[in-house]
């Protein structure tokens, strides 16, 4: 890194910089992009599409209704949840796993996962450097022994609160998400409603969101989705609470909608009670110049600057105060925060500094006399880099 936090490959021309063959491994649970929700799947595009923006020759796996630019291989016909075929993600990746590594010293210089830990014994049994990024929780401690077991295989976090769980592993960056620049129009004017984006579950508590919108006298509209194990929670806790047009759930929007949603929203209501690794949502408000509200939860002191991109309050009673000063915040200043900080350029640009130190570590480094030598995996980074 310089010393004004830009990365060496992000002074240097894109014409410059060395093309690479990139494999993209992404779940099978939602096409590439999403139709609806899908955190994940919406970075693995992202990533995708600026990586072959830029040149390199990528092959993406995934479902094999995604978009892209790039080349695709199909791990399914179709994405597994909207066909209603989530159980079947596990067993398709295993043939796509084995699709992507069955030759890959011949036809990739680096494989990048987004699969957890699934590709971790395929990446031993190659050359090629794999790296992975991991998008979910891992405070799971029954999963530990698993990544234990792999602790050798270079992982990316997307936060820094998201590593506390397995300080032994082999973190080598941490690289936040990032979405293009023309993706969300922001709106400058004052909102009209509190809003709730992303996932009815539990840990996400909306019904916390839904008892400060009350007590603030505000409206609050829901735009989410409900998986299957959550149905139950949604029938008997939040449904009851919905009270239209004060208390609305609209269900899931798509990309196109996410503009005009969030851009007139007064705030965006991230009550979360778990220690979320990153929080999509949070971003995509402050493209559309939206504040956001959230608690005290893990990724949330990265992404947002406590008075300036929204605030950051535990009780119900600190983030109704937090609502009635929301208004005081500039717009304009959440819009200039996303673009200096959480842009696909400068995502992609990281992930291009990882692939090319991994690959010259994979390499081996020159010895005194000449000899090529392999220096093992990536050695470990605690901060990030």
């Amino acid at each position: 890194m310089s010393a004004n936090g830009s990365s060496f490959l992000s002074i240097v021309p894109q014409s410059w910089r060395p093309k690479l063959r990139i494999a993209q491994l992404a779940p099978l649970y939602e096409r590439i992009p999403p139709r609806l929700y899908g955190g994940t799947e919406r970075v693995v595009s992202y990533v995708t599409e600026e990586l072959v923006r830029r040149g390199h020759e990528v092959t993406l796996f995934a479902s094999g209704d995604s978009q892209t630019a790039a080349r695709l291989r199909p791990g399914c016909a179709q994405a597994l949840r909207l066909t209603g075929k989530p159980q079947l993600g596990t067993f398709y990746q295993l043939p796509m796993l084995s699709d992507v590594y069955q030759g890959a010293n011949s036809r990739f210089d680096v494989i990048h996962s987004h699969l957890d830990y699934w590709s971790f014994p395929f990446a031993q049994l190659v050359d090629v450097p794999t790296v992975a990024t991991m998008h979910g929780r891992l405070d799971l401690e029954e999963l530990h022994p698993v990544y234990a077991r792999y602790r050798d295989v270079p992982l990316v976090s997307i936060s820094n609160a998201q590593r506390k769980h397995l300080p032994f592993v082999n973190w080598v960056a941490t690289i936040y998400h990032g979405l293009p620049r023309d993706l969300l129009t922001p709106c400058y004017a004052p909102g009209r409603y509190l809003a709730f984006l992303g996932r009815i579950s539990p840990e996400k508590r909306p019904d916390i969101a839904i008892e400060v919108a009350r007590k603030a006298g505000l409206p609050i509209k829901i735009a989410a989705k409900v998986d299957v194990v959550d149905r139950d929670y949604f029938e008997h806790v939040i449904r009851p609470l919905l009270a239209p047009p004060d208390i609305e759930y609209i269900g899931e929007i798509s990309e196109e909608e996410k503009s005009a949603f969030l851009g007139h929203a007064i705030a965006l209501m991230f009550t979360i009670d778990w220690p979320e690794p990153f929080g999509l949502a949070m971003i995509e408000a402050l493209a559309c110049g939206t504040p956001v509200i959230a608690r005290p939860c893990g990724s949330v002191p990265e992404v947002l600057v406590h008075g300036i991109t929204g605030f950051i309050a535990e009780t119900v009673e600190e983030l109704v105060a937090a609502v009635k000063q929301v208004g005081r915040l500039s717009r304009v200043e959440c819009r200039r925060q996303f673009e200096r900080r959480f842009t696909v350029e400068a995502m992609v640009d990281r992930y291009e500094e990882v692939y090319h130190r991994l690959i010259a570590l994979r390499q081996g480094a020159a010895s005194s006399n000449g000899r090529v030598i392999n220096v093992g995996p990536v050695p470990r980074h605690p901060r990030q880099v």
